[in-house]
C-alpha cells in the first residue's frame, strides 16, 4: 500500500505526466514548471557590444556617409541645368565612380534598333519662306542657292529625303538649310537630321553648362536668357563631358581641362567664326580664339573617313547605352567653303555618323556627344517679338525640349546668332 505524496493532488505537475517511479516524482511540496527562455533585453553581453567605442565610431561614421550621399544626391537632382531624374542619378554615379554600375544597368534596359520599315514622320518638313533678292534687272533671284540633294543610304528615297529647305534667314538670305536623311538600309526606319549654317551670315559662340564645365568667370550664360535673344538662329549640343573629352574646354581666358594636342578641336573666334580641325596641327592659340572644345579624334579628315572610327567604339567614343553600337549620335564638320554642318540622329554607329557627315560635304568632322537625352538642335523663327523667336526642333523625335536653352543648362553648348 503506497502513502500518499503530499502536493499530488491537482495542482502538481509532473514532468512527463508518469508519476510511477521514486526518481520521477517530485519533492515534497515543490512543484515542477517549465524553464522559460531567458529575455534578451537585459543582456549584459548586448549592452556591452552597443558601449564598445569602435561600434559607436562605426556608426557615427555610417550615419554621417548617408547623410553625405544624401545631400550629394540631392544636390544632383535639385541643381538648374536640366535632365531628367534617371538622367541626373546615373551622371552622379559616373562621377561618383559608379560607372560600371549605371553601364550594367543600361545593358540590361538596351533595346537595339529595330529592322526594317518606315519612319514615323514626313521626311518632307515645313520649310521657311524662300527669300529672293533683286539682281537689278526687274527679276527676283535667290541670292544664296541650296546646298545639292543627299542621296540616301537606305535605297529608294523617300518623299523629302535629302533634299534641302530653309530654316532661318538673315537680311532676307537663307541662312540654316535643313533636311532628312536616313543611314542605313537595315535600320531604314530611323531619321538624321542635318543643318547646313552659313558662316557669313552667322557668328557662333560657346556657351558654358553650370555643371560641366561647371562655374568659373566665363563671361557668357549658362543659357539664353532674355533680352539676349534677338537674332538668335540656331543652338546645338556640345561633346561629353569634359573629363571624359580626352581634352580640355577654354573660354575668355579660363580653362577647364588641359587642351591637348592631335585632339579634334571646335574653335570660336571673337569675330564669331568657328573651325573645326586638329588641335596643335590645323589649330593654336591665337589673341582672336574666343573658345576652344575638344571631344576625342577626327572622324572625317581630308574629305575622308579614317578606319579608327571602327577601332574601340566603347573606350575611343564613349560608354554607350548597354554596350550598344547604335545610338544617339551627333557631330559637327565643316565643308571646303566654311559651311558648318551638325547631323544627329537615333541608331547610328560612328562610321555611320561620319558617312552623312561627309555626304553632307564635310572634309573634316568630329564626334560631340551621344546618347538621346544629350541631343539637341533647334532652330529658331520670328515669333510675336523678334526679342522672343519660338525654338523648333530639327528632329520631332529628339528628348530635349524645343525651349532646352531658355533655362539654366547644365552642359556647354553652342548658340549660333545672325550677324
Amino acid at each position: 500500500m503506497h502513502r500518499s505524496v503530499t502536493g499530488s493532488g491537482p495542482d502538481t505537475n509532473w514532468p512527463d505526466g508518469d508519476p510511477g517511479g521514486p526518481e520521477r516524482r517530485p519533492r515534497r511540496g515543490i512543484r515542477w514548471r517549465p524553464r522559460r527562455a531567458r529575455s534578451r533585453r537585459g543582456d549584459p553581453g548586448r549592452r556591452r557590444l552597443r558601449d564598445r567605442l569602435w561600434v559607436r565610431i562605426t556608426a557615427a561614421a555610417l550615419a554621417v556617409f548617408l547623410v553625405v550621399v544624401g545631400w550629394s544626391v540631392g544636390h544632383a537632382l535639385t541643381v538648374p541645368g536640366g535632365g531628367s531624374i534617371s538622367t541626373r542619378l546615373a551622371e552622379w554615379a559616373r562621377d561618383h565612380y559608379l560607372g560600371p554600375l549605371v553601364t550594367f544597368g543600361e545593358w540590361v534596359s538596351y533595346n537595339p534598333p529595330k529592322k526594317g520599315g518606315k519612319p514615323s514622320f514626313s521626311l518632307a518638313g515645313p520649310s521657311a519662306p524662300p527669300s529672293r533678292h533683286s539682281s537689278g534687272t526687274g527679276r527676283s533671284q535667290p541670292s544664296v542657292t541650296p546646298p545639292p540633294p543627299l542621296k540616301t543610304f537606305a535605297g529608294k528615297p523617300l518623299p523629302g529625303e535629302g533634299q534641302w529647305r530653309v530654316l532661318t534667314t538673315v537680311h532676307g538670305e537663307p541662312a540654316i538649310y535643313g533636311t532628312y536623311l536616313r543611314a542605313s538600309s537595315v535600320y531604314s526606319s530611323y531619321v538624321a537630321g542635318i543643318a547646313s549654317m552659313n558662316q557669313s551670315l552667322l557668328k557662333f559662340q560657346l556657351r558654358p553648362g553650370t555643371e560641366d564645365p561647371g562655374p568659373g568667370h566665363w563671361k557668357a550664360p549658362s543659357w539664353i536668357p532674355p533680352g539676349t535673344r534677338n537674332g538668335l538662329q540656331a543652338t546645338f549640343n556640345s561633346g561629353f563631358k569634359i573629363s571624359s573629352s580626352g581634352g580640355g574646354f577654354y573660354l575668355n581666358g579660363v580653362t577647364r581641362g588641359n587642351l591637348t594636342k592631335g585632339e579634334a578641336s571646335e574653335v570660336y573666334y571673337r569675330n564669331g567664326h568657328v573651325a573645326i580641325g586638329v588641335w596643335g596641327r590645323d589649330l593654336h592659340m591665337t589673341p582672336q580664339v574666343a573658345g576652344v572644345r575638344q571631344n576625342l579624334r577626327p572622324i572625317v579628315e581630308n574629305g575622308k573617313v579614317p578606319a579608327s572610327v571602327d577601332n574601340n567604339v566603347l573606350t575611343q567614343w564613349g560608354a554607350t547605352l548597354g554596350g550598344g553600337y547604335y545610338v544617339w549620335r551627333s557631330g559637327i564638320g565643316i565643308t571646303k567653303d566654311g559651311h558648318i554642318l551638325f547631323v544627329y540622329g537615333p541608331a547610328l554607329n560612328v562610321r555611320e555618323l561620319a558617312a552623312l557627315l561627309k555626304r553632307a560635304g564635310a572634309v573634316t568632322a568630329m564626334e560631340l556627344d551621344i546618347n538621346p537625352e544629350w541631343m539637341s538642335y533647334m532652330y529658331y523663327r520670328p515669333g510675336h517679338h523678334s526679342s522672343n523667336p519660338t525654338p523648333k526642333n530639327l528632329l520631332p523625335d529628339q528628348q530635349a525640349p524645343p525651349n532646352r536653352y531658355y533655362s539654366l543648362n547644365g552642359r556647354d553648348f553652342t548658340a549660333v546668332y545672325a550677324r
